[in-house]
């Protein structure tokens, strides 16, 4: 299992900091997410940020582009360092040219859908990408409750990965705690997205290694 704590949730005023905790606790990657107040109704960070944490850190920059247009940004955040560049195919982008421009600059390229949105607006994609983002929650705040109906579309997504793209890495963003994670590793995710469950957490390294363990 890989897990992506999600700074969303941590202490901006001591990032460097939070990214320290996780990733001495073992997480490998970090979860930035990217809103511009338009597609989601919340305002976050842009590349400038993502550039900053890439000078203090060796884990993967998992950066999950929630905007509106990505492909006029994209550009900013894999010249800022992003290792695996995300984002919506409910974003009103061409998917199948974004997906390869991406991927000509040697970046991981994810594609997510939302808890209403139906694999299969995704499915000819997934023999393309590295990963596929199943949403939990509505996107926007951390914090909300896990969704059950939405966690069933892995499994869908898992089904199709093990015949078209067997190396498929398959995240799950929303409400993941210890119970959560396990429905969903069931279902066929292999990476996790956690932000409160661990930075909320009294134990941050023993919340990050019970997720790894799940």
């Amino acid at each position: 299992m890989i897990i992506s704590p999600s700074i969303l949730s941590a202490n901006f005023a001591n990032l460097e900091q939070d990214i320290k905790k996780v990733t001495d606790a073992g997480a490998t990657w970090i979860h930035i997410d990217v809103m511009d107040g338009h597609f989601v109704p919340n305002i976050t960070i842009g590349a400038p940020v993502v550039k900053d944490i890439r000078k203090i850190t060796n884990a993967k920059l998992d950066v999950h582009l929630m905007i509106e247009n990505p492909e006029k940004y994209v550009d900013d955040f894999i010249n800022a360092g992003a290792d695996i560049i995300t984002f919506h195919q409910e974003a009103k982008v061409v998917s199948r040219s974004l997906i390869n421009y991406i991927k000509s600059k040697n970046k991981m390229v994810g594609i997510s859908i939302k808890p209403t949105t139906f694999v299969g607006s995704i499915a000819e994609f997934i023999p393309m990408v590295d990963m596929v983002l199943i949403m939990t929650v509505e996107p926007g705040f951390s914090g909300q409750e896990f969704m059950f109906d939405a966690a069933e579309k892995i499994k869908i997504v898992s089904d199709i990965a093990k015949k078209q793209n067997p190396n498929l890495i398959i995240q799950v963003d929303g409400g993941i705690n210890e119970k959560t994670a396990k429905i969903c590793k069931d279902f066929g995710a292999n990476c996790l997205v956690a932000g409160n469950y661990i930075y909320k957490n009294e134990n941050i390294k023993e919340a990050v290694q019970t997720l790894l363990n799940i």
